[in-house]
């Protein structure tokens, strides 16, 4: 069961198509203040997809990639994990306020508090779990602990990354759900994203190996990667229509 609240100043705020919200803030059930921002189309039945980031990282890591998604059609909420930092601007609101970065596995409230947040303001619209690096492994932890919560899942840059050296793959034998995984263009990231998603039972599974790509989500910014943005843009933006397709 879940268990996140919205607080009060969030309830309401409806930003107008293609620009994004206030930073505002959800209470995750250890009561940590999570803070997130949201990116609403123009439909509210639409599917949601929650964007975690990578190491280091913070809800920055997608201030060019949610707008895209959202221009597709999604409604999206990008989060500030409890694990993270300033690797882009502005630096992570959740460590800043709890005053440390922490393990990347106590970073699962966090991401149940944005599932809850997705349930409430979108009611019956599919959630889409989409990770970054070590944010990646745990989408697969996330989807098998919420099966019927989670509608698809997708995973740049995904591997072992936890304390626990198999807990990816446990999860990922649990996980029904289509799955998207991506990665740098390196042969151990891209043989460890096809390790992860072999598991996975699920009939509708894709891999991309791109020819040219960077680490985690990053790999979608064209700042951070000139050469092979837009073909990892091509391969994603064809697994999520494929998930909209009657």
């Amino acid at each position: 069961m879940l268990c996140a609240v919205v607080l009060l100043a969030s309830l309401g705020l409806v930003p107008p198509l293609g620009s994004p919200s206030p930073s505002f803030q959800l209470i995750a059930a250890d009561g940590v203040h999570v803070y997130v921002q949201a990116f609403e189309s123009a439909n509210p039945k639409a599917p949601v997809i929650l964007l975690f980031h990578q190491a280091g990282s913070s809800k920055s890591e997608y201030a060019p990639i949610a707008p895209r998604l959202n221009q597709l059609g999604f409604n999206v909420l990008a989060i500030d994990q409890r694990s993270g930092g300033d690797l882009y601007q502005p630096p992570n609101e959740t460590v800043l306020n709890l005053g440390h970065s922490t393990k990347y596995e106590d970073v699962m409230p966090d991401m149940e508090a944005a599932l809850a947040w997705a349930e409430k303001i979108h009611p019956g619209s599919p959630v889409y779990a989409w990770g970054s690096s070590y944010s990646a492994a745990l989408v697969f932890l996330l989807a098998a602990k919420h099966p019927s919560e989670i509608a698809a899942v997708i995973a740049f840059s995904p591997a072992e990354y936890l304390a626990d050296k198999t807990a990816v793959h446990r999860a990922a034998a649990k996980v029904h759900l289509p799955v998207f995984v991506d990665s740098a263009a390196d042969p151990q990231e891209i043989a460890a994203a096809s390790s992860i998603l072999n598991v996975v039972p699920s009939k509708k599974k894709t891999q991309y190996k791109p020819r040219a790509g960077i680490h985690g989500s990053s790999t979608l910014r064209v700042d951070r990667d000139a050469d092979g943005a837009e073909l990892n843009w091509n391969a994603v933006t064809r697994f999520l229509r494929s998930l909209t397709q009657r």
